[in-house]
């Protein structure tokens, strides 16, 4: 990978022809590489990703109100989701890393699959247009639209809403600990509703180690209230 990947790797990946190589090398380079990294990439892909889902939710789904569709948004656009499609395209084998980030983990790290795939996305957006970048997210991310038969809800939105029906103190989230390497961090949080009960949970960030944790409390509080 010393070189970069070819045109025809980049084709494959993005199912279009790249007129601009260097775009895409960059959206395939980790910042331990020492070669640039693909963080400006990342920033505009992010923005064209939810711009082209928000457009696809607005049209498909005419008579949801708009905090359904930002539910729906949030979930389609999040890092889980970015990283399950990355993780299809396998993009993580393409990237540029340094040694030790390869000895940390990098290849495997859920968190880099999740930007890789949307600095891809900026860099199909400035090489081949609004179009391509378009044509690249309606057909990897298509089918999890329609699949969205209702709105999901956030786990911690979910508890916090379990709480207040019960007329229970509201949840509180405390950092249990950080580990690993700067470029693939892992926090563990925990959740407790007072002394009612407890949760912990895990993720490559502490927003994502929250939602880990309120959806195991609130599995196990909801596993209760059927016994």
């Amino acid at each position: 990978m010393s070189g970069g990947a070819s045109a025809e790797t980049i084709a494959t990946l993005t199912g279009a022809t790249p007129r601009d190589l260097a775009l895409y090398h960059e959206a395939l380079t980790h910042g331990s590489s020492g070669a640039g990294d693909y963080q400006r990439l990342e920033f505009l892909g992010d923005r064209v990703l939810g711009l082209v889902i928000a457009s696809e939710l607005f049209r498909r789904f005419p008579k949801a109100a708009e905090g359904e569709l930002s539910s729906r948004l949030h979930a389609l656009a999040s890092g889980e989701a970015c990283a399950r499609i990355a993780q299809g395209l396998d993009l993580n084998a393409h990237v540029r890393f340094g040694a030790q980030a390869i000895g940390d983990g990098g290849r495997q790290s859920d968190n880099i699959a999740a930007d890789v795939v949307e600095a891809l996305i900026g860099a199909l957006w400035l090489d081949l247009g609004e179009e391509a970048a378009r044509a690249f997210i309606i057909r990897h991310w298509g089918d999890m639209i329609e699949g969205q038969a209702a709105a999901p809800k956030h786990p911690k939105a979910a508890l916090q809403e379990w709480a207040l029906a019960r007329k229970r103190r509201p949840p509180e989230y405390r950092l249990v600990r950080r580990e690993g390497p700067d470029h693939a961090p892992r926090f563990r949080v925990a959740v407790s509703l007072g002394k009612l009960a407890e949760a912990e949970g895990e993720g490559a960030s502490k927003q994502a180690a929250e939602k880990d944790a309120a959806a195991a409390l609130l599995a196990r509080l909801t596993e209760e209230d059927t016994k």
